[in-house]
């Protein structure tokens, strides 16, 4: 009798035995080549990412600047200066003396060493000028940073600045508000380069108020009737006088520090148009290095000259 269930095709045929030799062997070699490949990935992909991040590296170099800390150097001290306009400054850690004629120096260095200045402001909203002077030959990127708290720049109200492409042997000023109350207080600001954060150069700032409070503070592209008398800085020799009617921040003749003098410069609600002879208007001097001066004006005179300027705000008209 057959049934169903009873194959008639013999065991051997059915359910052939597995080669146990070939079971054994062909998944160690599989994983063996797999592991080969995956060595070969990883390594191209090593090699890969090693080039892109050189690549990149080269990159941010070419963007950022230099990062040979030697040549951001001379004598022993970075390439950068940074000082206040305002005549107000001594130096920082009373550890260099002040030059008794700046115009004779022969060195790279604008002064012998970094500063300390004072800022006496006629309320909250007031604004003063501060420069930064590369002197080298290299072109620079800096990070300047306020701390202390109170005063930002104006150029983006936040106390960080980023100053691209600065070059050599060039200069540039940037205005900076004071946005609280401020009694008296004592800020600084540095600027780092933005790669090399051991280049720092730092300048320190005391803040106070001055005696009388005013309610328009004159910053950049206010328009100004300003009354200035210009002396040598060295001699004391007075070089002219006149009223400079123009916008806080251009420049007068080859003097770009002239305008960015004006900054600070404050006056009542009047603007001392409607009433002239209250006189509201309040006064400054700044000091101006060669740089920011006559320093670009080939064969000038005073090619070489600090100038001390004394302004007076006449009239503040109501700007555009």
């Amino acid at each position: 009798m057959t049934r169903s269930w009873i194959s008639d095709t013999p065991d051997e045929i059915e359910h052939p035995p597995i080669p146990l030799g070939l079971n054994r062997m062909t998944i160690p070699r599989a994983a063996l080549v797999l592991s080969v490949i995956t060595g070969l990935g990883l390594l191209i992909s090593s090699i890969w990412v090693g080039l892109s991040a050189m690549s990149f590296l080269e990159d941010l170099e070419t963007s950022f600047g230099t990062t040979d800390v030697d040549i951001l150097k001379e004598d022993g001290r970075w390439l950068w200066e940074v000082g206040l306009l305002f005549d107000t400054c001594s130096p920082r850690e009373d550890d260099w003396e002040w030059p008794d004629s700046l115009a004779s120096q022969d060195g790279v260095f604008l002064l012998p060493g970094e500063v300390r200045c004072d800022w006496q402001h006629q309320g909250n909203g007031d604004s003063a000028s501060i420069v930064v002077h590369n002197r080298g030959n290299q072109t620079l990127n800096l990070v300047l940073e306020i701390s202390g708290g109170g005063v930002v720049f104006a150029a983006n109200s936040q106390p960080y600045l980023i100053i691209n492409e600065l070059g050599a042997n060039d200069s540039t000023i940037m205005e900076i508000h004071l946005i609280e109350s401020v009694s008296e207080r004592e800020i600084s600001i540095t600027a780092t380069h933005i790669s090399v954060l051991q280049a720092q150069v730092r300048m320190d700032v005391s803040i106070f108020q001055g005696p009388e409070s005013r309610d328009i503070h004159i910053q950049d592209g206010d328009s100004v009737e300003v009354h200035y008398t210009v002396w040598d800085a060295d001699t004391g020799e007075e070089l002219d006088d006149g009223t400079w009617v123009e916008n806080a921040g251009d420049p007068w003749f080859s003097i770009e520090g002239f305008g960015w003098s004006a900054i600070g410069l404050d006056i009542d609600n009047d603007r001392g148009v409607a009433f002239p002879l209250t006189d509201t208007g309040t006064s400054h001097v700044t000091l101006l290095p060669p740089p920011i001066a006559y320093g670009n004006s080939e064969d000038h005179e005073l090619e070489e000259t600090w100038l001390r300027f004394e302004l007076k705000l006449e009239r503040a008209p109501v700007s555009g």
